[in-house]
């Protein structure tokens, strides 16, 4: 699953690139920012809107929502589904309610710690960043299913995808290079 997300990402860049790329003998020319301009999507936080807003809602009305407007439309909705995809939440292993938990998420931007560990989770640092290496959707998983210790649920708390399948590179653009 990893490995298409990342060829999925590597194309659409090399997409992007070459639109930007300009064939023309122009180098005069300066971009043009007139016009209206529509935020389309939220990727914070991978599969948030896929799992909470439920199929046939409105998922580009949450894609196009202002993050500090994002928790009050759309906690009441997580929690619901929070509860409907598993019956039994009590607490994560973040000692999170289904309330806490769902308030978190509804705000779907991605939390930057300018000092200290950058990492999506790694059991004591909690979103405050994410790294290349963070198994995103483990995390999600583990605090959808896994209970108050993170063992509840074994058999929904990974996606058993444990790393990238080629090592990240340790300089800039850090990606692992293409097949």
């Amino acid at each position: 699953m990893k490995t298409s997300k990342l060829k999925i990402i590597a194309l659409s860049l090399i997409g992007v690139t070459s639109m930007l790329v300009s064939c023309s003998d122009d180098s005069a020319s300066t971009p043009s920012f007139e016009g209206s301009y529509v935020q389309q999507d939220q990727m914070a936080r991978p599969a948030i809107n896929t799992v909470f807003i439920a199929s046939g809602a409105p998922k580009d009305a949450f894609n196009e929502a202002i993050p500090s407007q994002m928790g009050a439309a759309y906690q009441g909705v997580f929690q619901s589904r929070l509860l409907a995809l598993n019956a039994g939440y009590t607490t994560n292993a973040l000692g999170q309610t289904a309330a806490q938990l769902t308030g978190l998420l509804s705000t779907d931007v991605l939390n930057v710690k300018t000092t200290g560990t950058t990492t999506f989770f790694d059991g004591t640092n909690v979103l405050t960043g994410r790294a290349l290496a963070d198994d995103v959707i483990d995390v999600e998983l583990l605090l959808i299913f896994g209970g108050p210790t993170g063992a509840s649920n074994p058999g929904l708390t990974s996606d058993n995808v444990s790393s990238n399948d080629k090592p990240f590179l340790t300089s800039f653009p850090y990606l692992a290079s293409a097949w």
